[in-house]
Formats: structure tokens, sequence, C-alpha cells
């Protein structure tokens, strides 16, 4: 079967890499790819976002799926043209899709469903908001209803903060996602992020794993795209994990169904666990980036079997995806002046030394300048390593880091260190 990705980071690759694994796939492309993702597909320069050149090229080139990496294809409605032309896909329709693209919606989903989540307000415009943040004690937090590249959210620990963030908001700072603003509760937990794959009515778990948002280590500094991630996240237990999927991932699917607008592919639910159990920060209609890279390693079935099984509404006939017992763990190193502005054309050496010592390394941001690696994003690389536990993983994970020369890059060193600190407790 000939497969198109779309996309072009980290999260990619790991997707093309494990694609690229299965006895059924004849061919696979990625539009537009990048250096890593050309070792194992035809990178194409087609834009994911389009959704009549992606039919055109999944036509020409006689694709049997296109997989959905990004959420911008998702909420520009690729997988709609998609699908009302026959092809199959994986990824959710764009009002399905909501439930990423606007946080508002998906609050008030929670709320008409009954499915627990913070206490919000959604706000239009900067007096609006001003009056709703009397209602919120601090630290609170501000989101941009919009996509915004993981960065539009602001936890707020002063009035003057969040104030300063609403007027940054409307004032343009996210583009069209700070169009509307939603402001919620502080939730005080530990959070973890939980994935399924449904195709609209079936549904079932994929797995955990922990995202290290903040720039800086011990979880300091702005929040980023995410600097890190293991799986899985042994915090969610099996008995947090049901009521998860009882209690927010099921109700979920339903509700999109019964509103006549399925979901189908891959929901990432990000959680905090509370004293109350487990609550729903927000969604994502794709896998997460960096947590899909240790997903990626752990699973051990045919992932193209698993996506076309979604596709073609037959999960119903499907066990949970098996991952392996062992832990993976991602470390990113980004380029100076990420989550701001990234200093670009960095060169990059050192990989197939990292990759010798038992560790994967997804490309994020790379491009090739003639014949040398460079980098061409914020987050440029994911270093990734597995071991029996998240110290082995971790110490893998940097001895494979630390083999990478990248001058103009930098990475955080603390990558799993909540469950490190458990396992060295005893308490894991």
């Amino acid at each position: 079967m000939k497969v198109l990705l779309l996309g072009s980071g980290g999260r990619e690759h790991a997707l093309a890499w494990k694609l690229a694994q299965s006895p059924r796939l004849t061919k696979l492309y990625a539009a537009p790819g990048n250096p890593g993702i050309a070792e194992h597909a035809e990178c194409v320069a087609l834009d994911p976002a389009n959704p009549h050149a992606v039919l055109a090229f999944a036509r020409d080139m006689e694709v049997g799926l296109v997989v959905i990496g990004p959420e911008a294809p998702l909420v520009a409605g690729v997988g709609d043209l998609l699908r009302d032309n026959g092809v199959l896909v994986f990824g959710p329709d764009a009002t399905a899709a909501q439930l990423e693209g606007s946080k508002g919606f998906t609050k008030d989903l929670c709320t008409r469903e009954s499915i627990p989540t913070a206490a919000y307000a959604r706000v239009t415009d900067i007096a609006a908001a001003r009056a709703a943040l009397t209602g919120f004690g601090l630290p609170v937090v501000i989101k941009a209803d919009g996509l915004a590249a993981g960065k539009g959210v602001v936890i707020a620990m002063t009035a003057d903060e969040a104030d300063a963030a609403i007027v940054d908001m409307f004032d343009g700072s996210f583009g069209d996602a700070g169009t509307e603003v939603v402001i919620e509760e502080f939730l005080t937990g530990e959070e973890a992020s939980f994935f399924a794959i449904t195709d609209g009515t079936a549904v079932v778990p994929f797995g955990s794993a922990q995202d290290h948002k903040r720039v800086g280590e011990g979880d300091t500094g702005p929040n980023t795209g995410g600097m890190g991630a293991y799986s899985p996240a042994r915090v969610l237990t099996p008995e947090l994990e049901a009521r998860a999927m009882a209690e927010i991932v099921e109700p979920t699917v339903r509700a999109m169904a019964a509103a006549g607008m399925p979901y189908s592919g891959v929901l990432y639910a990000g959680l905090m666990l509370t004293a109350d159990g487990p609550k729903l920060i927000e969604y994502n209609a794709r896998f997460g980036d960096p947590e899909c890279q240790v997903l990626m390693m752990r699973l051990e079935d045919d992932l193209l079997d698993l996506l076309l099984k979604v596709a073609e509404g037959r999960l119903g006939e499907s066990t949970p995806p098996r991952l392996a017992d062992t832990v993976a763990l991602t470390v990113v190193m980004a380029a100076n002046g990420y989550p701001g502005t990234p200093e670009k054309g960095g060169a990059i050496s050192g990989i197939a030394g990292a990759e010798a010592h038992g560790a994967k390394v997804f490309h994020a941001g790379t491009a090739l300048a003639g014949d040398t690696l460079v980098a061409s994003g914020g987050r440029v690389l994911n270093v990734t390593a597995t071991g029996a536990s998240v110290a082995d993983a971790k110490t893998a994970a940097y001895r494979a880091v630390d083999a990478i020369a990248f001058p103009s890059g930098f990475c955080r060193r603390d990558i799993g260190w909540r469950e490190v600190e458990r396992e060295s407790n005893g308490t894991a």
C-alpha cells in the first residue's frame, strides 16, 4: 500500500520510521518531510494544509492512506475533502478537530456532558476578560482559544501578569488564535498525557506519557511546544487511566458522534491528576510532539495496520495496541532563542555516533545546507532512548545527546525528573 504522510516535524519522523517497518507498506511519501524523514520516505514539495493539492497528489500517485501528522491540515479540512472523494485518511474532519482548534468549543462540550475540567470563562475582548478575571483566584490560566503552536497558554501568578497576558493575546501576539480567550481555574496536581484512537464509534487506549512544557529545568520559564517526554507516565495508574477513559474520552467520542461530527483519529487528552481524579486540561486532535516519539518507540504492533482499521471504521475488530513494558524517553534539542526567535542555520553533527549508543534521533526542525545538516526551526532534534526504568532511559538518552555537536542549541538536562525521584524513593 502507498501512504502519504503530512508534516515535517519530529512527530512525523517518528510516524515515518514506524510506518516504514510495516510489511504492508509499498511506498511512503511525505509532504514536505525533512532530512530525517527522507531516510524512510520520498519527500515531496506539497503544502500539507492545501486540501486540493493533497487530494490531487493522492489521486495521481494512487495513495491508499493519507496520515495527517500536525494540526494545521486538520483544521484546514484536508480530512474532509479526502473522505468526500473516497480517499482513506487517518485524522479527524475539521468540525471534529475543533476539539483542538477551539478551546472554548471543548470547554462547552465538557459542560454539556459533565466531563470533569477546570472552571472557565470565554471572552472576546479585553474589557470582558478583565471583568471575568474577578471570578478567579490566583494563579489563573489564560489561553488563546485557537491554535498557537503549543505556546498560547500563560499561567499568571499575579493580577498584573494576568492582565498583561490578556492584552498580549487581544493585541495579536498569537494572531487569529487570540481573537477569543479562555480564562481557566488553575488546577493543582500532576499533568499526564493520555492517548486513545477511535474510528468514531469504537475507542481504545494508546498509552500515556508525561511531557515537559517549560523551557527551563525544574519546569521553569515560558511554555514551549515540549522540551522532552517519557512513556509510560506511571503516575497515571491503571485505575486512573480507566477513569479517564470512562469519564473523559468515551463521553467525548459519544458526544461528537451524537452531534453529527464523529471523531476519527487519535485523541490526545492532556490531564491534570487532581485530588478528585483526572480532569481534562485540553485535547489535541493528533499525536503529541514529542509524546509521539516515545509512543512509537514502545509500539509493538504494525502502525499501518492500526491506522487503516481506524480509517476504515474497523477499530472494533482490534484489541488495544501493544506497547512494550520498557520506558522510552526523549530529549528535545532546541535552537538558542527558543521559544522566542530561534537561531537558525546552526550546524549539527554526530547523529550517527549518538545512534551508535542505541538511541534514535528524530529530526524536528532540520534542513540541509549543501551536505551540512543545519537547524531550521525552534525544536531541532528529539534524542530518544529506551530502558528498564525512567532513570535508565534518561541515562541512555543523555549519553546520545552528548555525542551530538550542536553549538547553537541547548536542551534541558532533567527530563523525567519527577519519575526518577519516585524511582529512587521507591514510590514509583
